[in-house]
């Protein structure tokens, strides 16, 4: 069984969504199990994290940044830096924003630095840009273009119930099917490799 674990903070609601979308495509794929963990609870899992196949980072971006209560989550694991207990662990991220740039590439490249400092390994979104041709549709998987996680857009004047739209929603699933694939094949590969050591 791959364990992963979503951590995210959500000022609104609206990257809540996508990290219950995350955990959801973590959960449809045979042999994986996810745990869906708001930063504010992260003092009470430290171990789960620990023992954690794959972490999956989410963060709105707030002026062009991971907002500063997931920021603190990240301070937070200086105190186990050195010990590098998620050494080969899977990392993957996602983030929302309320316009279609909205600089999210940089809030995904934060989450790619804080997770090689802590030497994991990082998985990016293994879709093709969607929505960038006259037969192309808002609909597409990956609308936003992203390579490096999953981004959403939510309309300012629009709750959580509503956006992000239906297209950011699966992206977001998507790459939590194709983490939990990678840990699963991870796990069984080593555990081909412990029996053939013997």
């Amino acid at each position: 069984m791959s364990k992963v674990v979503v951590v995210y903070h959500s000022g609104y609601g609206h990257t809540r969504v996508l990290a219950e979308a995350v955990t959801q495509g973590v959960d449809s794929q045979p042999d994986s199990t996810a745990l869906l963990l708001p930063v504010d609870q992260v003092p009470q899992y430290w171990q789960q994290l620990h023992s954690a196949d794959a972490i999956i980072f989410g963060s709105p971006t707030y002026m062009g940044s991971v907002s500063a209560q997931f920021k603190h989550f990240m301070e937070a694991t200086s105190a186990f830096y050195l010990a590098k207990p998620w050494r080969n662990k899977l990392a993957a991220g996602f983030t929302n924003s309320g316009n279609p740039c909205g600089d999210k590439f940089n809030t995904l490249v934060q989450m790619v630095t804080f997770a090689t400092q802590h030497s994991m390994i990082w998985v990016g979104l293994d879709l093709l840009p969607g929505n960038n041709t006259r037969m192309a549709s808002p609909q597409d998987l990956n609308r936003l273009g992203s390579s490096l996680g999953a981004m959403a857009q939510s309309n300012l004047d629009e709750g959580s119930d509503t956006a992000p739209p239906e297209a950011d929603r699966l992206t977001a699933r998507h790459l939590g099917e194709r983490v939990a694939r990678l840990a699963a094949q991870m796990n069984m590969n080593q555990s081909n490799l412990s029996s053939r050591l013997g």
